[in-house]
């Protein structure tokens, strides 16, 4: 004759039922609110890092394949640097090696700078024009010398108009001789066309999502709070 289960065992049977409920709310929640790096911020990959959910190997690579993909489109960044990948690991082992908190917000972040900007490694610095191509800078810009330390990514050049639109006042807004015409949309209509670092900038929003970009204001002095 069948007896009835004790009472206990219901409760834990239910207690299990409500427990795995539980884990797949938090499980939909998590999946939910999934890092997307089209729209992260500096804040959320740094967080990303410090939970080992994201490696700046992973995070530079995605961008180097947003590159292939849109660019040929777009035509906003003019070449990428050789040594991103190998900056990129490097900035893995020192968040390993050093405490949480010593590492500032932009370590491990990859950033585009503006074909203007000198860099001296394997990358060129041309402002767009192939007159400078091949030629050698004698050292950094002041700006690229403290993403170096501040160990950032140094992803590539973004273009902007030849020159700083310096080249002729009849040229295109936007177009320079190394990578053409930029646009931000696939329209050839001439009023989605901009020049100057705002051309860059849109282009590199288009390519990175609302991730940001370097260019030649990029780094700003925090402002004192007031009373302090």
């Amino acid at each position: 004759m069948a007896t009835e289960p004790p009472l206990a065992f219901l409760q834990s049977r239910v207690l299990l039922v409500r427990l795995a409920i539980a884990l797949l709310v938090l499980r939909t929640v998590a999946l939910a609110q999934a890092l997307s790096l089209e729209e992260a911020s500096t804040r959320d990959l740094q967080l990303a890092f410090r939970q080992n959910n994201l490696t700046s190997r992973q995070l530079t690579n995605f961008y180097l394949n947003r590159i292939r993909m849109l660019n040929p489109l777009l035509r906003g960044v003019i070449e990428v640097n050789p040594d991103a990948l190998r900056q990129a690991d490097r900035a893995d082992r020192e968040r390993k090696a050093k405490p949480y908190g010593s590492l500032s917000a932009v370590h491990g972040i990859p950033i585009l700078l503006k074909d203007n900007i000198a860099t001296k490694d394997k990358m060129n610095t041309t402002a767009g024009s192939f007159a400078l191509l091949g030629s050698v800078v004698h050292r950094d810009a002041g700006v690229v010398a403290r993403l170096r330390r501040a160990g950032a990514v140094l992803l590539g050049k973004a273009s902007l108009s030849e020159w700083a639109y310096y080249r002729s006042s009849g040229a295109p807004s936007g177009w320079c001789a190394r990578s053409g015409q930029g646009k931000v949309s696939q329209t050839t209509d001439p009023l989605f066309y901009s020049g100057l670092s705002l051309q860059g900038l849109k282009i590199q929003i288009v390519i990175f999502g609302s991730f940001v970009a370097g260019g030649s204001t990029w780094i700003k002095k925090k402002k004192k709070k007031k009373g302090s």
